[in-house]
């Protein structure tokens, strides 16, 4: 793996570093580290990036701002690709926007809003980036994603890149094709709609300071753990279970919310402690409401 990064770095492909930590770089701050941990800093990098691996047949994996996401404790074999660093493009054309896969998610709802455009509302407080967004289908207060993206530019393995309609991407509840189908995120096209100026940023407002009251953002947590299994809510789930506040290493289920989990003990705190607890929660909700959760946070690496 050093002879690559050598030859990343010749390539100026951008920031390559051997062996970096990923709690360096998940809002958990939990995770192993990465093989080799790459930034390239523009699309045509990334592209270039994509050669190298596969002339080098290993394995690749990509990561925004680090939210939804769980690193074990071995970290992650082969190349880490982060876009939140270079990929981070925007441009605005009256009620259509163009935004690179790394741009932050709460930026891009807060910048929006201030121009009076309507759509991005529901985003006012979702941690993450553009990319991950897109890739789960994130959303809240009865919206997602996919109610106003219609196009996204995806980079394949293989080196294409093609633009997917909405209805190509196949977006259902905290799902899209890239799920099954693997490519990276480059660019979203999305159509918003204006407003008046000041109602749109008071609704986002609304929104965001919601999340701050109800959800412990101020803690290091990978967001909501558990899929919504509708009609049911996994939070009052896990509040009714009396698992609030349940302690399991260096993490803890907030005490504020039950589908969140939090890193109390930062530096001490290991993946196996989440995987754990999320293990305890899962057979308690199944024992006492015969309801099988399903995590919503992606789980990836290496025991």
């Amino acid at each position: 793996m050093e002879k690559l990064a050598e030859k990343l770095i010749d390539a100026d492909i951008g920031k390559v570093l051997l062996d970096e930590p990923l709690a360096n770089h998940t809002t958990i701050k939990i995770g192993g580290p990465a093989e080799l941990y790459v930034e390239p800093k523009d699309i045509e990098s990334l592209k270039r990036l994509m050669a190298f691996i596969r002339e080098e047949n290993i394995q690749w994996f990509v990561i925004g701002r680090g939210s939804n996401l769980l690193v074990k404790d071995g970290g992650i074999k082969g190349v880490v690709i982060n876009l939140a660093k270079g990929i981070e493009h925007l441009e605005i054309t009256g009620e259509t926007i163009k935004v690179g896969g790394g741009y932050p998610l709460v930026k891009l709802a807060t910048l929006i809003s201030k121009k009076g455009l309507s759509g991005l509302e529901f985003a006012g407080g979702i941690p993450g980036s553009v990319g991950g967004a897109v890739y789960m289908n994130a959303g809240a207060h009865g919206s997602d994603i996919s109610k106003i993206t219609t196009r996204v530019h995806v980079l394949y393995p293989d080196g294409s890149m093609r633009w997917l309609s909405n209805e190509e991407m196949k977006f259902s509840y905290r799902t899209s094709i890239l799920q099954s189908e693997p490519g990276i995120v480059v660019e979203a096209e999305m159509k918003l709609k204006e407003d008046d100026k000041e109602t749109v940023t008071a609704l986002m407002k609304k929104h965001k300071d919601y999340r701050r009251e109800t959800q412990p953002w101020n803690d290091p947590c990978c967001g909501s753990v558990f899929r919504n299994p509708l009609p049911e809510h996994s939070g009052a789930l896990i509040e009714r279970a009396g698992l609030k506040g349940t302690k399991m290493g260096g993490v803890q289920i907030s005490e504020m919310h039950g589908n969140f989990i939090v890193n109390i003990k930062k530096g001490v705190a290991k993946a196996q402690d989440v995987l754990d607890l999320i293990e305890l929660v899962k057979k308690t909700i199944k024992e006492k409401y015969d309801i099988e959760l399903e995590t919503e946070v992606e789980v990836v690496g290496d025991p």
